[in-house]
C-alpha cells in the first residue's frame, strides 16, 4: 500500500477529488493548510488597508491505495492539480506497513 500525499491549489479540489472517485478511492483526508514556497503571497488590502499576508492558503491531500492504483491517483493529480504556476503544489508517497479497520479488524488492503 502506498500514502500519497498531496499540497495542492484549494482551487483545484473539486477536479482532484472528481478524478480520484471515478477511480475507486473510498477513502481520502483532506486539510486546509497553510504553507510557503516559490510563490509569494499577493498583497491583499482589508478595511482599506494594503497588507500582504506571510502564508499563501492551500489544501492537503492524504490519500491511502494499495500498490497497483497508486501510480494512477499520482497521475490523476498531476494532470487535475496543474495550472502551469508556480506554486501548483508537491506530491509525496510513502509505503504504508499495514492498515486496520477499527470497527472489525479487517487488516491490509481490506482495511481501505
Amino acid at each position: 500500500m502506498k500514502k500519497i500525499e498531496a499540497i495542492i491549489r484549494t482551487s483545484r479540489f473539486d477536479q482532484i477529488h472528481t478524478c480520484v472517485s471515478k477511480m475507486g478511492v473510498k477513502f481520502l483526508s483532506f486539510y486546509e493548510v497553510k504553507g510557503m514556497g516559490f510563490e509569494h503571497a499577493r498583497q491583499e488590502v482589508y478595511r482599506g488597508v494594503a497588507y500582504e499576508p506571510a502564508y499563501i492558503p492551500r489544501t492537503k491531500l492524504e490519500i491511502v491505495v494499495p500498490d497497483d492504483l497508486a501510480e494512477a491517483v499520482i497521475n490523476c493529480i498531476l494532470k487535475e492539480g496543474k495550472t502551469g504556476e508556480v506554486g501548483d503544489g508537491k506530491i509525496f508517497v510513502y509505503d504504508v506497513l499495514e492498515a486496520y479497520r477499527i470497527r472489525n479488524n479487517d487488516t491490509g488492503e481490506d482495511a481501505l
